[in-house]
């Protein structure tokens, strides 16, 4: 399938430091992948360079044409004060009326009454909510979210993730996170990259959480096992999601289940 983004033996050094050294990367149409890394590992950089807001240093990245992508940043500073309403933000900078923007709450499960409320009277977690009805007024291809749940409860971010895999399911956009948590994201993703500057490992996130790579990069030691946020699903994916190991893997089998901490 041919990937909506690739990065080929990307580079990046910003003032004179090595940022990002020989990534090679690709999402496929309708992917769910995120990418995880501790602070500095170089994960926002990545997501600048696929998006095409920083240039490559070295390599090269590959964006289908025409691509669409609806991105939700890490927060969004607002002034409490400021008269700005839901419904006008979904309006910025590209007018839609009134039934699109509806459509947009609903689909993030944000009540309608909502619209007419001023963006800084927002929870943390309703705020991201229409950070995320906003990215997808666009109709992405594939949705861009840079640790979109950073200051929400374990709850609220669990809550989050299962919407994700919700719209991907209603929409077939594809899904790229970057984040540092280490438990609900891995369980909504079909594929993990651990990033440090380089790509660690990266496949399943069953594959992943028990590969010595993860474990040494968030100082988890070799014994016991990362309890993952997991739930039931309810749906089929028509979607392929390719092989279980990508070529950065260094697995060569599958790993069973593993025991929750």
């Amino acid at each position: 399938m041919t990937p909506l983004i690739e990065a080929q033996g990307l580079s990046i050094r910003l003032g004179g430091a090595d940022v990002l050294s020989r990534v090679d990367f690709r999402i496929a149409p309708g992917e769910i992948v995120t990418v995880l890394g501790p602070n500095g590992s170089g994960k926002s950089t990545l997501l600048r360079a696929l998006m095409g807001i920083v240039a490559p240093s070295a390599g090269r990245v590959l964006r289908a044409p025409g691509l669409r992508i609806g991105y939700v940043p890490q927060k969004l500073a607002i002034d409490r004060n400021l008269p700005l309403t839901v419904r006008r933000f979904l309006s910025l900078p590209r007018r839609v009326s009134d039934p699109q923007a509806m459509a947009a709450l609903d689909r993030t499960g944000l009540p309608r009454a909502l619209a007419g409320r001023q963006l800084g009277a927002l929870s943390g977690g309703q705020l991201q909510r229409v950070l995320l009805a906003r990215a997808l007024l666009g109709d992405p291809q594939i949705l861009v979210l840079d640790e979109a749940t950073q200051g929400l409860d374990q709850p609220g971010e669990a809550a989050f993730y299962r919407l994700i895999e919700d719209i991907r399911a209603q929409t077939g956009a594809a899904v790229l996170m970057v984040s540092h948590d280490l438990h609900v994201v891995m369980a909504a993703s079909d594929r993990v990259v651990c990033l440090n500057g380089h790509v660690c490992c990266e496949g399943t996130p069953r594959v992943v959480s028990t590969a010595p790579e993860y474990r040494a990069l968030f100082g988890l030691g070799t014994q016991g096992a990362l309890a993952l946020y997991r739930h039931e699903h309810d749906h089929e994916h028509d979607h392929d999601h390719g092989d279980d190991h990508a070529p950065h893997a260094p697995f060569s089998h599958d790993h069973g289940p593993h025991t929750h901490a």
